[in-house]
């Protein structure tokens, strides 16, 4: 098992930043490909980005390319997610999700799940 507990989440103005933290513990975090989806209301749960274990080469939605950063620190078992320029349209409840091997874009794939934390963008 793995446990992933968010943080960072809060309200935030048009044009700034946040910073998620998922903290993972349980299994070898190393072993595994993390990312952040999101679920606005009344929306399907969207993929937002992805890193593998490595840290190597992390994808992003279109809609966040540019605008926030994935990373991840195996010393402390903790993935981040960096959001700048943050929109209204990037209100939603932010996942942290793990699996075995590579990154995927579907959620489908993944195993672990943590509780969710709100971010909320006002115009």
């Amino acid at each position: 098992q793995v446990q992933l507990v968010e943080s960072g989440g809060g309200l935030v103005q048009a044009g700034g930043s946040l910073r998620l933290s998922c903290a993972a513990s349980g299994r070898t975090f190393n072993n595994y490909a993390m990312a952040w989806f999101r679920q606005a209301p009344g929306k399907e749960r969207e993929f937002v980005a992805a890193i593998s274990w490595t840290g190597g080469t992390p994808y992003y939605a279109d809609s966040v390319n540019g605008r926030f950063t994935i990373s991840r620190d195996n010393a402390k078992n903790t993935v981040y997610l960096q959001m700048n320029s943050l929109k209204p349209e990037d209100t939603a409840v932010y996942y942290c999700t793990a699996r075995r091997n590579y990154p995927t874009r579907s959620w489908n794939d993944y195993t672990y799940w943590g509780q969710g934390t709100q971010v909320t963008v006002s115009s």
